[in-house]
């Protein structure tokens, strides 16, 4: 691809999906009721195509704070930005009018999600500047970004907020942030602080308890919310899910050997710096997901 496109990161726009949780778990996806004149499908796709241009944003701008950095970087070096293909002046130029695009397409075609999107702007930025910089705060911001998404997709589609649904994404992109960092320290090594300073504060035996502890989280977690009864009461208001719904438990398996496998790539085979293509590159994991999929499209479509 062409430099500038590089640049955007299409490959990460994967982490978008996750806007059509509540689209799915709502049971949706087939849904004929409209919002705005939409359909909830082509609702939260115009909240998914927003969130692609915030986040190739984002990336532009971060990328031009760190590209001294990255020139220290056996991979970042290569990117656009960094490597002097991409001069910074035109990229903070294509990130202003990215981050314009997605606000305004977002008001005008998925209005809910507006909010979200322009949240999510203002936390990456704050991330960029400052917050990836210190300890635990860089991976929760990581976690909030993949909050703001799945708001986005339930907001878009006007669908109660499950609480089980907030927990599981927030735990899960905490596994996966966490996970990264200790890639991170494996495949940089002794280089590590020098290329990323934050990197030295996670160096050590306490990194590996914060993943042991997310990971049982998020498992117990999930494992809730296939068993406990469907509706909750919260607020004396009842926000109906899918948590109990029969079959949903035929679910945790997949979860539970996800998981579990994504650990030993990370640990065993020092994998997990680029956690949005491990996720599609390492087949027992794809096959996983595939499963996890299919049942969930015949318990909650068939």
């Amino acid at each position: 691809m062409p430099p500038l496109l590089r640049s955007l990161r299409p490959r990460q726009w994967t982490k978008n999906l996750v806007v059509f949780a509540g689209l799915v778990f709502s049971g949706q996806v087939l849904g004929a009721g409209t919002l705005d004149g939409y359909s909830p499908a082509l609702a939260a796709f115009w909240a998914f195509l927003a969130f692609c241009a915030a986040s190739s944003a984002v990336y532009l701008v971060n990328d031009v704070l760190d590209r001294e950095r990255d020139r220290l970087h056996p991979v970042k070096r290569l990117r656009p930005i960094a490597s002097g293909q991409v001069a910074p002046r035109p990229a903070l130029g294509l990130a202003a009018l990215l981050a314009a695009a997605a606000v305004a397409a977002s008001l005008l075609l998925a209005r809910p999600a507006a909010g979200p999107v322009a949240a999510y702007l203002a936390l990456q930025l704050a991330y960029s500047l400052r917050l990836k910089h210190v300890v635990l705060l860089d991976v929760f911001c990581i976690a909030a970004g993949f909050l703001l998404r799945v708001l986005a997709g339930v907001w878009a589609i006007d669908v109660p907020l499950s609480p089980w649904l907030v927990a599981c994404s927030v735990q899960l992109a905490l596994f996966l942030a966490l996970c990264k960092r200790k890639a991170e320290l494996v495949a940089l090594d002794q280089e590590a602080p020098d290329q990323r300073p934050l990197l030295a504060e996670y160096d050590g035996p306490g990194l590996d308890v914060m993943v042991a502890i997310v990971a049982s989280a998020t498992v117990v977690t999930y494992g809730l919310y296939t068993l406990l009864p469907g509706a909750l009461l919260s607020l004396d208001v009842e926000i109906e899910s899918q948590a109990g719904r029969p079959g949903m438990v035929w679910t945790f398996p997949f979860v539970l050997y996800g998981v579990l496998r994504y650990l030993h790539l990370v640990y065993q085979k020092e994998r997990g710096q680029r956690p949005e293509r491990l996720l599609i590159e390492d087949r027992p994991l794809l096959l996983a997901i595939l499963g996890y999929a299919a049942v969930v499209a015949v318990v909650l479509y068939r």
